[in-house]
């Protein structure tokens, strides 16, 4: 990317998270207030539409210069999960529309090139069937799209754990990625969001539009690195299934949990609730600081993966 269009792209993100709060506020389409609510402000969902934009016109542009960053065939998966979301902001779509969706996408993917073929050792297994391939594939999306829709519960959470995501696999890469660009892109889209999400007043969320439109790129990146295409760095040699589960463990791990919860109390496991891990770290009283407790959970998460990475490689 040229020098300057790092900045072009934080700029037209700001700009278009700016702007269409303003129309959503001038109509007054606020997140409602219940008792799942982490915030006491007005506040909008409309993070995830500035996100889907900015990526949406940088690559047109790029395509009408003949110029090819990545696949752009990829907006059609990201494109039908970033409606589902917005369809969802607006009108709380049932979960088994969204889940009949999301196999649906994940299909497409699948037909796209990006498929788990081989297990790398795990239950003992390396190449599998093209059939368990695909059933592989789909339960993979399944559960990371919902892991990451699931940890959007307090401010700045999700965006720090999916630019984390990428930006170890982008690290851990040996040449980059097929996707490399499109991570960038996506990352510099979602640093206004910072400012945006921690604002007193008038915030600016990702929405399901923004989650399940982030939950679809880590999928995507999670099957590049289980395919054949995405190689190590020498320092950095480590099984491809136990990388994946690493680079995002909190929303695993969070998402494990809470289903686990309320199965146990007869609960709907997609029924939303405040059981959340980083809910109950706000309830400690230790702080009620978003962004400490964001902090917190990525210290404790990184610290973990780099202590496994330092025993993987000592034996």
């Amino acid at each position: 990317m040229e020098t300057s269009l790092p900045y072009l792209i934080i700029i037209i993100s700001g700009f278009l998270a700016y702007f269409i709060q303003k129309i959503f506020v001038r109509y007054k389409r606020f997140d409602d207030f219940n008792h799942r609510s982490s915030h006491e402000t007005i506040a909008t969902r409309t993070g995830g539409i500035g996100i889907f934009m900015t990526l949406l016109s940088v690559s047109i542009c790029f395509y009408f210069n003949a110029i090819q960053l990545f696949d752009y065939s990829l907006f059609i998966p990201l494109g039908i999960m970033f409606i589902v979301g917005v369809y969802d902001d607006f009108y709380n779509a049932d979960f088994k529309l969204k889940f009949l969706l999301q196999i649906i996408v994940a299909k497409i993917i699948i037909d796209q090139g990006y498929v788990i073929t081989n297990y790398y050792g795990l239950f003992g297994v390396y190449e599998v069937s093209w059939i368990l391939a695909q059933l592989s594939t789909v339960f993979v999306f399944l559960v990371i799209i919902n892991s990451i829709n699931f940890i959007d519960g307090i401010d700045g959470l999700a965006v720090t754990q999916v630019i984390k995501t990428i930006l170890l696999i982008e690290l851990f890469s040996f040449s980059g990625t097929a996707l490399t660009s499109l991570n960038v892109m996506l990352v510099l889209s979602l640093i206004p969001l910072y400012y945006f999400n921690f604002k007193k007043s008038k915030k600016v969320f990702l929405g399901d539009s923004g989650s399940l439109l982030l939950g679809t790129v880590v999928s995507i990146c999670i099957f590049y690195v289980l395919g054949n295409d995405y190689e190590f760095k020498e320092a950095f040699l480590i099984n491809k299934v136990l990388f994946s589960v690493l680079v995002i463990l909190y929303p695993l791990v969070d998402l494990l949990r809470v289903f686990i919860l309320r199965i146990k109390n007869g609960k709907s496991p997609f029924e939303a609730d405040k059981n959340h891990l980083h809910h109950k770290l706000l309830s400690l009283k230790i702080t009620k600081n978003h962004f400490t407790v964001v902090l917190f959970i990525l210290s404790i998460e990184l610290t973990f993966t780099l202590l496994i990475l330092y025993f993987n490689d000592s034996f």
